[in-house]
């Protein structure tokens, strides 16, 4: 690895600034408490604590009481330690902000931590009033330094009245401008049943809910949403004794999922200003589901999808064939052809899948994932590269690879060296200078100035966002 310096080296040759889309915060709980207090009342504070410390209970209970009500290893020694001055960083934003130029950072977009936890609160009360001094706490925290940081406003979905207050109290009452949504919610299935037993609802026609409200205040209010959602606890990620088994690929499967539901529901083609971005899960999964949507969109959809129709069938030209070619076995079963052709033949009609969607061709499918879609990468990714290969990505796509430190978490030791790790892709050659001005810069400064054109007012990159945009 470079030395300590190396990642402002780099920032210094580059001729464009550098921003990181998905940095995190460290909470300092008390501070976040005294906000939660005021939002909610001191006993729901108190009912927070109880919630926040529930794990040292639950921890000891057997493994099968742990699956029934939906318990999971979790993350555990989350944060630097060793590097005390790294894990000070991640909670104070003074320091944050004196360190940035070390960093090679000229702006940053910063996560929550914790307050992850809080979106996914089952109680609505608790749930509001925690997300809510969460928001609050972060305004607070980044106002003095709003040139080169920004916190995220944190917008729980689980029905879409409770999304739309806190976007139009973040935007209009606290002054938020990057906003991070629900990327999934888990529904139960029925009354009474066991935590586990859930359905995962990524906001399309089976949702209870009609989401589109949501989108229209987000492109009302200028909000590009983003989705920070973890698979961690569903499908096979339900380990109850190895946390890296449940994290591997964790936030890819639950970025793949939202993505996946936005596209086949339309919701970029009824909403094409909204800009969305699903962090964390690299490119490995985003280029498997263009092309594998664009292989579907082919063969499933309208019209390729009729070269399936049972009713095409020679039936005359297939008899033949099973005369002359057919075993004994089958052809004393020659009789039954018919009931053997209409295996998965059902049903009758033709049923669009794409129908929702609203695209006609393939190039539609490009045009949504180039314009309305970003993905956020970890510098270590070698996969990071895979956006920007035209020969491989089919019809020649580049797709929008964001920058995201995720300092403040474990996977950063040291938060000086991660420019540097995402600049040896350059130097293997598998990116060229200017993929790693689109990776660091231009994706997401074009994502949310395109939703907001005000959103780099004031910032250190203001003057060279808006010579990108024109």
């Amino acid at each position: 690895m470079s030395d300590l310096s190396s990642s402002a080296a780099i920032r210094a040759r580059l001729p464009h600034p550098v921003i990181d889309a998905d940095g995190h915060i460290i909470e300092f709980l008390p501070a976040v408490r005294d906000h939660l207090v005021e939002v909610g009342g001191r006993q729901l504070a108190e009912d927070f604590d109880t919630m926040m410390a529930a794990r040292k209970t639950l921890d000891p209970l057997p493994d099968a009481e742990k699956r029934a009500h939906g318990l999971f290893k979790l993350t555990w020694w989350a944060y630097p330690a060793r590097n005390s001055r790294d894990r000070a960083t991640g909670m104070l934003p003074q320091l944050l902000y004196e360190r940035l130029d070390e960093f090679g950072i000229d702006f940053a977009v910063m996560y929550p931590t914790a307050g992850l936890a809080a979106m996914g609160l089952g109680p609505a009360e608790m749930r509001t009033a925690a997300v809510r001094a969460f928001n609050r706490c972060a305004a607070e925290m980044f106002e003095p330094y709003a040139d080169r940081l920004t916190p995220v406003a944190m917008i729980p979905m689980n029905e879409p009245g409770e999304a739309i207050d806190e976007l139009e109290y973040c935007k209009n009452e606290l002054g938020l401008k990057a906003f991070l949504l629900n990327g999934i919610i888990h529904r139960p299935l029925g009354p009474d049943l066991p935590r586990a037993a859930s359905w995962v609802d990524t906001f399309g026609p089976e949702s209870p809910y009609d989401y589109d409200p949501v989108w229209a205040k987000c492109v009302e209010l200028g909000a590009a949403p983003t989705f920070h959602a973890s698979a961690m606890g569903w499908g096979s990620r339900i380990s109850q004794s190895n946390y890296v088994y449940n994290h591997l690929g964790n936030f890819a499967h639950a970025g793949e999922a939202t993505c996946r539901s936005l596209f086949m529901h339309g919701v970029p083609q009824r909403f094409p200003e909204l800009r969305c971005a699903f962090l964390e899960g690299g490119m490995g999964w985003a280029c498997s589901l263009y092309a594998d949507l664009i292989g579907h969109f082919e063969k499933r959809g309208l019209p390729g999808l009729h070269a399936y129709d049972p009713d095409l069938m020679d039936r005359e030209l297939l008899e033949g064939l099973f005369r002359s070619h057919g075993s004994t076995r089958f052809k004393k079963h020659l009789d039954e052809l018919e009931d053997g052709l209409r295996v998965f033949a059902e049903p009758q009609e033709v049923i669009d899948d794409f129908a929702a969607a609203q695209i006609e061709k393939a190039e539609d499918i490009r045009t949504i994932f180039e314009r309305n879609f970003r993905f956020g990468c970890e510098a270590d990714d070698p996969l990071n590269a895979t956006a920007f290969d035209t020969r491989m990505n089919p019809l020649g796509a580049r797709l929008g690879a964001i920058f995201s430190s995720d300092i403040g978490h474990w996977d950063v030791p040291e938060m000086s060296e991660v420019l540097a790790e995402a600049w040896e892709l350059v130097d293997r050659g598998l990116l060229g200078e200017n993929d790693f001005r689109d990776f660091t810069f231009t994706h997401a400064a074009s994502m949310w100035a395109e939703a907001d054109a005000h959103f780099f007012k004031g910032t250190s990159v203001e003057k060279t966002v808006a010579q990108l945009m024109g």
